[in-house]
């Protein structure tokens, strides 16, 4: 997080503490729980290649900043005496202001939620500190001590930034910083001598950072200079020169993200627009993929120069998972950020790109069925997004989403469900819970799995909001069964009743059913027999013009909505307990109905405790229940 202006420290010289989050990974760092410690280099040259492409990108629009210094490079130097490590670059260096902003806080949201995770991990991946965004701590793997210089481009004065990464800094003001740029200076600890060695060096280079677009420099002990990395734009090369290597590095590198990349898309478009993507999409989950901000993750080149991260336009949020980069031969190298905004260009660039990454989907989804289950598993949620948002690629996501099921073992299409529909059925159903587990077992679904009905598993939030606005596929409807109207009588397999012991045969159900209605007037909308319930004695059901019940449970938990809906209380007609309250309600008439009071009651906290719900007030429900337990005792 920046400093505001009122918040701004005076005079910036002088000891500051970390940020608690800072401070904690360093702890983290300090527990030596990395199973790779050269990555510390990786890190840093990566951070010093951005900070080239963001000098850049400003000397478009002011060159005075590269004069006399125009070719940015990384240099790498050591002192195998003094034992010290450094990483230099001349890119756009930081003010003191931005020492601190950048090295004593984490500017990412979701930033305590991630260090408290980590800290519960015995085994921490070594790479998630650079997957976090903040891979320069990683420095204190190596070094009892951090010593960073910078100036920043156009600024008349530097500073030097100093830690030992115990919980403070210290910054100097100096005017003995280079003319721009950062220097990081790591005094090793005694037993990393190893990363004092050339052969060390450059094997570390080769492995992580082969493929970063500027210059790296080994800086030998005997002054002699080395380009120890290609430094040419991988996008750019043909894709049969690329290693699997090459881009899996190159992905890390820009991605931020050090798993392998599940789908790599290397392709340039040529034509009325002119464009190069080279876009991964990750195996894993990136940790921040459900903050609030939904930020996307496609870096914006111009003829090889790097515009900006950070381009609303360029990607929909909904496949903000998708890591890489688009470099464009048409957009002017001076445009601004303000620019893009709306920009035509932009805008078929950003077309051309989903579709493009919808194509390799559906590709994938036939070729690879199992693998694409790992790749929905990861990011279906967010792909649904597209569903409620985009009504141009809504048939098309359509295709590629899978849904679990109360009658497959494995995920399904919607292509799947219909060609596999029962006999007579014209609708798709559908169940909406908050996890598999509740929903699988709700008493909803019975009289659907006896008829061998296949009902798909709505367990996103997202669900909820992109079915109202589709309604239906393939022409067929899409229908809750948690709706109070739904009829499958006439579909799938004969429904099996017991006629000699069913109370739809039984006079007495509409008496039970009446004192139900009476005693629970102002809780329940109605109370009516069930078609779909063969286990259970009772269940809750909307009414068709009410909101379905899972969408407004999210909402109440949002402060979205403020009080619940009355709903339908269903009861089974062919249940013992449901036969043996109307034998006493038939034989004693109106006496039964005080006597039923707690029982009618129970039933309907029973219901909403099957949904997931408490009952509104745990001290009656205790007392009726006691009550219950005791009659059944003294009879």
């Amino acid at each position: 997080m920046s400093t505001s202006a009122k918040d701004k420290p005076e005079n910036l010289d002088g000891k500051h503490n970390f940020q608690a989050e800072v401070t904690r990974l360093l702890d983290i760092v300090a527990r030596s729980l990395y199973s790779e410690k050269e990555i510390f280099l990786r890190e840093l040259v990566s951070n010093a290649s951005d900070a080239c492409d963001k000098l850049r990108y400003e000397a478009l629009t002011n060159p005075s900043l590269v004069e006399g210094d125009s070719e940015l490079k990384i240099i790498i130097s050591y002192d195998s005496k003094k034992k010290t490590l450094s990483i230099s670059d001349n890119g756009i260096g930081m003010s003191n202001q931005e020492l601190i902003d950048n090295l004593g806080t984490i500017a990412r949201s979701g930033t305590a939620a991630f260090v408290e995770n980590i800290e519960q991990v015995d085994d921490v991946n070594s790479n998630l500190i650079g997957q976090f965004g903040v891979g320069f701590y990683s420095a204190f793997m190596v070094a009892d001590n951090v010593l960073v210089t910078s100036r920043r481009a156009g600024s008349e004065s530097g500073g030097i930034w100093e830690s030992d990464g115990k919980g403070s800094f210290t910054i100097t003001e100096t005017e003995k910083a280079d003319k721009r740029g950062t220097k990081v200076e790591l005094h090793l600890s005694k037993t990393e001598k190893e990363f004092l060695d050339d052969s060390r060096i450059i094997n570390i280079i080769k492995t992580y950072s082969d493929h970063i677009s500027i210059p790296i420099i080994l800086r030998k002990e005997d002054s002699t200079e080395e380009q120890i990395n290609t430094a040419s734009a991988l996008w750019t090369r043909p894709s049969n020169e690329i290693s699997e290597d090459n881009y899996k590095e190159f992905y890390n590198h820009i991605g931020r993200m050090y798993d392998q990349p599940w789908m790599t898309i290397h392709n340039r478009v040529e034509g009325k627009i002119e464009y190069t993507n080279l876009l991964f999409i990750p195996s894993s989950q990136p940790f921040d993929l459900f903050q609030p901000d939904r930020k996307t993750n496609i870096k914006l080149y111009v003829r090889r120069v790097f515009i900006t991260d950070d381009c609303e336009d360029l990607i929909p949020a909904w496949l903000r998972f998708v890591r890489g980069l688009v470099d464009s031969e048409d957009l002017p190298l001076n445009i601004s950020r303000e620019m893009l905004q709306h920009n035509p260009v932009l805008t078929k660039i950003k077309a051309g790109l989903v579709k493009r990454i919808i194509r390799e989907l559906k590709k994938k989804i036939k070729k690879d069925p199992e693998g694409y289950l790992s790749f929905w598993d990861n990011f279906g949620a967010v792909l649904k997004e597209g569903l409620y948002e985009s009504e141009e690629y809504r048939k098309d996501l359509l295709e590629i989403s899978k849904f679990p099921s109360t009658d497959k073992s494995n995920m399904i299409t919607l292509a799947e469900y219909v060609s596999d529909m029962a006999e007579g059925q014209k609708d798709i159903f559908y169940f909406s819970g908050s996890n598999i587990e509740s929903v699988s077992s709700s008493p909803q679904l019975e009289a659907f799995r006896k008829k061998k009905i296949n009902v798909l598993l709505m367990v996103d939030p997202v669900d909820e909001f992109w079915l109202p606005t589709i309604n239906e596929y393939d022409g067929k409807k899409f229908r809750s069964v948690s709706r109070g109207d739904i009829e499958i009588d006439n579909i799938g397999s004969p429904h099996e009743t017991k006629k000699d012991n069913t109370a739809k045969d039984n006079e007495d159900l509409s008496s039970l059913t009446a004192l139900l209605k009476i005693t629970l007037v102002d809780a329940v909308k109605d109370v009516r027999e069930s078609n779909r319930l063969t286990d259970s004695a009772v269940c809750l059901v909307a009414d068709e013009e009410d909101m379905d019940m899972h969408l407004e449970r999210l909402l109440r938990q949002h402060k979205q909505v403020e009080t619940a809906s009355k709903r339908i209380l269903e009861i089974n007609p062919s249940h013992p307990m449901i036969l043996d309250l109307a034998k006493i309600v038939s034989k004693r008439g109106n006496a039964a109905s005080e006597e039923l009071e707690d029982v009618a009651w129970l039933l309907l906290d029973q219901a909403l405790i099957i949904e997931g719900e408490s009952p509104p007030d745990p001290s009656a429900f205790a007392q009726r229940m006691s009550n219950i337990i005791g009659k059944g005792l003294n009879e």
